[in-house]
């Protein structure tokens, strides 16, 4: 069973015998079991803690997230639930949240708030940052607008929401990783304009040559990060330098970011860039 169960339940239904529960399955909640091989994700995590609610609690913030199948997210992270039952679990944060029932909906038959009211409760909640990069993994996989979540604020009072404004006024579905948001965020802070997110690029036949993570088309100046699948393998990244040259050839000034970049010497470069635009 490589999904979390009712124990009881088991034993009842005569699926297992007492000797194989305790042998062969661990205990992540009281009464809720898994395989002891099973990878434990935020979606199991998240599935788990749903099933100590015996079904009345609602899944919220990254728990939620986790399950409209947002990326990047924390394994070791607690799951979250809205519920009744405030007992303190080890690995479960309950939250005492009032949540309409527009703001529900319900995934692999869990009920969870719903992307925006998920967007609204991690903006509010999270550190800025780590909130932007949740939102747009969130945005990313269920295709949510800006708009939407600031509609969804408007229905909600509190000291937070100043918080929460700020951190959706920077969400950009277009990120596709974490260390993108955080680039992204980078260059707004230093002052530069928003860069647009997943920009193609096409040759003089108006063949697509490749998108960039981001950058600014009136420059045409290009930032990519490039993360561990850049280097997969031989191929990919013979592919990937033609990609670059190739924009190179087009006007475009492309700046590759990697994680031995400090923000000053990323930051640097692309005063180097900007200035070569202003002056050509």
């Amino acid at each position: 069973m490589g999904e979390p169960f009712i124990g009881s339940a088991a034993l009842t239904a005569g699926s297992l015998t007492r000797h194989i529960l305790r042998t062969r399955f661990v205990a992540l909640h009281h009464d809720v079991y898994i395989d002891k091989d099973a990878e434990i994700t935020a979606v199991v995590r998240a599935k788990a803690a749903w099933l100590r609610s015996r079904g009345h609690g609602v899944l919220a913030g990254f728990s939620a997230s986790a399950l409209h199948g947002a990326r990047w997210i924390d394994a070791n992270r607690p799951a979250e639930i809205i519920d009744t039952n405030r007992r303190r679990t080890a690995g479960i944060l309950v939250r005492a949240d009032v949540v309409d029932d527009d703001e529900v909906c319900i995934v692999d038959g869990m009920r969870a708030t719903t992307p925006a009211r998920t967007a609204v409760d991690i903006a509010r909640r999270y550190p800025l940052d780590t909130a932007v990069a949740a939102i747009d993994a969130l945005a990313r996989a269920t295709r949510l607008k800006v708009p939407d979540i600031e509609l969804a604020l408007r229905r909600h009072r509190g000291r937070r929401l100043d918080k929460a404004r700020a951190a959706i006024e920077l969400v950009d579905p277009g990120a596709e990783s974490p260390r993108e948001t955080w680039l992204r965020l980078l260059v707004i802070r230093a002052g530069y304009p928003p860069p647009e997110t997943q920009i193609p690029i096409y040759n003089e036949y108006g063949a697509l040559i490749g998108v960039v993570d981001m950058g600014w088309r009136d420059r045409t100046i290009a930032l990519e990060y490039e993360g561990k699948h850049h280097r997969m393998s031989r191929d990919a990244f013979a592919k990937d330098i033609r990609r670059i040259e190739a924009m190179i050839e087009q006007g475009w000034i492309v700046i590759r970011v990697t994680a031995a970049d400090s923000k000053a010497t990323i930051l640097r470069r692309l005063a180097t860039a900007w200035a070569r635009c202003a002056t050509a």
